[in-house]
């Protein structure tokens, strides 16, 4: 695994440890949260590690960390990620929590089903 590949999947786990982090009680559809988040963090991982490789930027070599933009824009020059893909999951993510936070089991199973329509593309 190159430099980059490591910085991308450590900030992509990142990330996803942030999002996963802002609820802080258990809702009716948290242990489903939980399970898709896992998945999700599995997915980026492996497909950071079996990716193509880019050149490191300027900022990367000045040992800046990268931003979740920044990590987006690379994911998708490289052909990985889509910036709309990535932009429908984190959207539907918040939704999924808001809803879970709210006690609303189903606005939650429709954010997290919006999730796995994005990612199964």
């Amino acid at each position: 695994m190159t430099r980059l590949q490591s910085v991308i999947t450590a900030s992509l786990v990142s990330v996803a440890v942030a999002l996963f982090a802002t609820s802080t009680h258990a809702g009716p559809c948290s242990p489903e949260i939980a399970r898709i988040q896992s998945l999700l963090d599995t997915r980026l991982e492996a497909k950071a590690a079996s990716g193509p490789t880019g050149q490191e930027s300027a900022g990367a070599l000045m040992h800046r960390q990268p931003t979740p933009g920044s990590i987006a824009a690379a994911e998708e020059k490289l052909g990985d990620l889509s910036s709309q893909t990535t932009a429908i999951v984190a959207q539907a993510l918040v939704r999924a929590r808001a809803a879970d936070d709210a006690g609303d089991k189903h606005a939650c199973e429709q954010a997290l089903a919006d999730v796995q329509r994005a990612v199964a593309h």
